[in-house]
């Protein structure tokens, strides 16, 4: 069963925008998956954590993958490209996150979906917004009506 899956992209390491670039280029290489669309490339400051400024978009893809299945991948993508974790929220070479998995919620030791903290940052909710205006987000409502919440989150485009 094909389902429409939305991935947060971020970077604040080294060459950041070329690394949410490289990213992008590798979603599409992912088995049993067409890679739809892409964002723009979008750059904000860093929210609870530190370091330089990130990179970030949102990518939009079509996977016969098993949510876990498709977490386990990003995330080996993620350590292909140098990804350290010794600590929450540190200054990261990529973070990709499952955003959106369907209309599916999902609660497991390893995954939530949707991403719970999604509704409240302008670096997830502008991207995915300019991939599509009306989505929805599975127990929380239209994605557009939390907008407002995070405007005075500082967010560029590239």
């Amino acid at each position: 069963m094909t389902i429409n899956a939305y991935i947060g992209i971020g970077a604040n390491l080294g060459d950041a925008r070329a690394m949410v670039e490289y990213a992008i280029e590798k979603l599409h290489t992912l088995p049993q998956t067409q890679f739809k669309q892409a964002s723009s490339l979008f750059i904000t400051a860093p929210i609870d954590s530190s370091g330089d400024d990130y990179i970030n978009a949102v990518a939009a893809i079509e996977t016969d993958l098993d949510a876990q299945v498709l977490l386990e991948h990003l995330q080996a993508l993620e350590l292909a490209c140098g990804r350290e974790r010794p600590y929450r929220n540190a200054p990261r070479t990529l973070d990709l996150d499952l955003l959106l998995y369907g209309e599916q919620k999902i609660n497991t030791e390893h995954l939530t979906v949707p991403h719970p903290r999604m509704t409240e940052r302008a670096f997830v909710l502008i991207p995915l917004l300019q991939l599509d205006p009306f989505i929805n987000v599975p127990g929380k409502g239209a994605a557009h009506e939390f907008a407002p919440a995070v405007a005075d989150q500082g967010i560029s485009k590239l």
